[in-house]
């Protein structure tokens, strides 16, 4: 596997994420952000955060495919939140939870949560985007 997620020693070693990742394999692979819209572009979870994100790592395990990878590839991901406030972290953990498992994978990557006060289109609640690194 290119990929090895690590919690250093030195730093604080949170359960729903990694600190950082060490890529050895040769492929980049650079996903733009990924919002809740299906493969023929129809809106899922209008006003439901957690099916927003649900719905923006599938999109991200579809895009891996595509290059012959997996989510176990992603060395990085940044997530846009709108309005983001600490009471949403359960809504988020609950979509990625429901992503780990209809994908089968190990969400906890490295993450960067950023709060934003609108994405491209004013039904969208997250957007999520990664990088992965292939062998």
């Amino acid at each position: 596997m290119a990929i090895t997620l690590v919690n250093p020693d030195g730093l604080p070693k949170p359960e729903v994420y990694r600190q950082m990742s060490i890529a050895t394999g040769s492929k980049l692979v650079f996903i733009a952000g990924q919002v809740a819209r299906d493969a023929d572009g129809q809106k899922i979870g209008e006003g439901d955060l957690a099916a927003q994100v649900e719905q923006c790592y599938l999109n991200i395990g579809t895009a891996l495919a595509e290059a012959g990878g997996s989510f176990d590839d992603v060395a990085k991901l940044t997530a846009y939140v709108v309005d983001w406030t600490p009471d949403k972290m359960a809504l988020l953990g609950e979509g990625v939870a429901r992503a780990a498992a209809r994908l089968g994978i190990d969400p906890v990557k490295p993450i960067t949560l950023l709060g934003v006060t609108a994405l491209a289109e004013p039904d969208l609640l997250v957007e999520v985007e990664a990088t992965a690194v292939l062998d």
